[in-house]
């Protein structure tokens, strides 16, 4: 079971209930190690006073906020831990908003918020409301020395939790579209039978990194001594008839759907 990162009550209204969150997903990928380029030893990373030119342990080492030009304002833990707000211990629900109105560039990282103990009525009862309503819960939560904004919303027997980035954090589109430019009447009709024939279940576990797979064929031909095989692909042609181009995919497509099984006839009854 992934490790307890944040345990407290949730708070709406005069409704409290305790909970725990678990981190829903984290990277996984291939890890390269920094080597000495002579001898090809581990390298470690050393932290280094300027002032004393020396090297420092761990434990000599403190935060520290930059209040003027190398003027230092020290903060330990302790401290950080002595201000914290309600919302360390209370995840306070400020607001619901419906499902299809918020928009998930603003999540972040994902966690299950479960029951701390034996699921209590207050917390079925939130989800299934949630559940019923098509709504998201805006909560504010302390954790990992920064108050957080947060979306709760309804899972299948749970409630998920993302930690969300503040407005200012969000980048704007870097391109302006302009003006929606027409559709003819064949391109949306092409268009929708383009995307209704490749709609399928979201099925999580198809999908694989590529890049990752490659990388460890690489590895192993460089353990044999083999040649390096490169990887060839050809870029994708501009599109000059749109509706040509959505025929051609529509067809491609069928091609590739299995055919649908033949219901074996059954003998007739004597």
């Amino acid at each position: 079971m992934p490790a307890v990162v944040w345990k407290g009550f949730v708070s709406f209204g005069l409704v409290s209930f305790p909970v725990r969150l678990h981190a829903a997903a984290r990277n996984k990928s291939l890890q390269f190690h920094m080597l000495h380029k002579k001898d090809l030893s581990r390298v470690k990373e050393v932290f280094y006073c300027r002032e004393e030119d020396k090297p420092l342990d761990r434990e000599d080492i403190v935060k520290g906020f930059e209040v003027s030009k190398d003027e230092y304002v020290v903060v330990s833990q302790e401290e950080l831990d002595k201000i914290s707000p309600r919302t360390a211990k209370v995840m306070e629900i400020v607001q619901f908003v419906k499902e299809d109105e918020f928009d998930p560039v603003f999540m972040d990282k994902s966690y299950h918020l479960v029951p701390d103990g034996e699921i209590s009525k207050s917390y079925a009862l939130l989800l299934e409301v949630m559940k019923r309503q098509r709504h998201f819960a805006i909560a504010k939560v302390t954790m990992h020395n920064r108050e957080h904004i947060a979306v709760l919303r309804p899972a299948a027997k749970e409630i998920m939790l993302h930690t969300m980035f503040f407005a200012n954090e969000v980048q704007g589109s870097p391109v302006n579209l302009g003006q929606t430019p027409k559709f003819s009447a064949k391109e949306i009709q092409l268009a929708t039978q383009l995307i209704e024939a490749l709609t399928e279940s979201f099925e999580p576990e198809k999908f694989h990194d590529q890049y990752e797979e490659n990388v460890e064929k690489l590895i192993e031909q460089k353990q044999k001594g083999e040649p390096i095989k490169g990887t060839s692909f050809k870029r994708p042609a501009p599109v000059v008839n749109i509706v040509e181009a959505l025929q051609r995919s529509l067809a491609a497509s069928k091609k590739s759907s299995p055919a649908p099984k033949k219901a074996r006839k059954g003998r007739s009854a004597a």
